[in-house]
């Protein structure tokens, strides 16, 4: 998708947390547009909150929404009729807090959120690129060890860090806003970072870097 006139800011992964999006587009400049990459949804306690949200400021022309693991999951989920498949619905968040009428009338516009989102000189996308340029939505080391700089800088969420990261041309900003971190937006034109506190309603897993909230909102 091409990019709008003006500054962006790249917001990681929401994952439900309402209020801190709520505070953190209150505080972005209103004329810039807002590239949300993926992970809206899931895990946190105000997912249906954060689907009308977003989904208005894209109808607004406002904000892009692009596609991130936990989205397809939740498609995948949905178109698959087996026994197994409704087992693995019925453990999705998404799924137990909209319940399945309000999910279903979800699914379409989730199964065609775009996966990248393209400005000038660096690209959004949720978590990276195969070696064959192609976006993975669950891709890490292998892309963070193997990029080679063909879309400029790449700004990526899905891997939970204590803190905006770059490492060379990418820029990771998801810092864990569902685990008690920050809610982090990006500006690529100026790497500007903004960032609010998360929510405080679930832990981090043991197996993660302890996050830090460190902005009050």
């Amino acid at each position: 998708m091409a990019s709008q006139q003006g500054h962006h800011w790249v917001i990681g992964d929401v994952h439900g947390c309402h209020e801190a999006l709520l505070c953190l587009i209150s505080v972005l400049p209103a004329d810039d547009h807002l590239v949300f990459c993926g992970d809206v949804i899931n895990r946190g306690p105000g997912i249906a909150a954060c689907i009308n949200l977003v989904g208005g400021l894209v109808d607004s022309g406002r904000a892009t929404w692009l596609r991130g693991n936990h989205e397809q999951n939740l498609v995948e989920g949905l178109q698959d009729v087996s026994a197994e498949g409704r087992n693995d619905l019925l453990a999705i968040e998404t799924y137990r807090q909209l319940g399945d009428t309000v999910t279903r009338e979800w699914q379409q516009r989730l199964s065609t959120l775009p996966f990248v989102y393209s400005g000038e000189g660096w690209v959004a996308t949720h978590a990276g690129f195969d070696q064959l340029g192609q976006p993975d939505l669950n891709v890490r080391e292998p892309f963070w060890e193997s990029y080679d700089g063909r879309y400029g800088t790449v700004v990526v969420g899905h891997t939970p860090r204590p803190a905006v990261e770059q490492r060379g041309q990418i820029v990771m900003i998801d810092t864990g806003a569902v685990y008690g971190g920050l809610l982090t937006a990006f500006c690529p034109e100026t790497e500007a970072v903004v960032q609010v506190n998360g929510t405080t309603d679930r832990a981090m897993p043991a197996d993660s870097p302890e996050l830090i909230a460190e902005v009050p909102c």
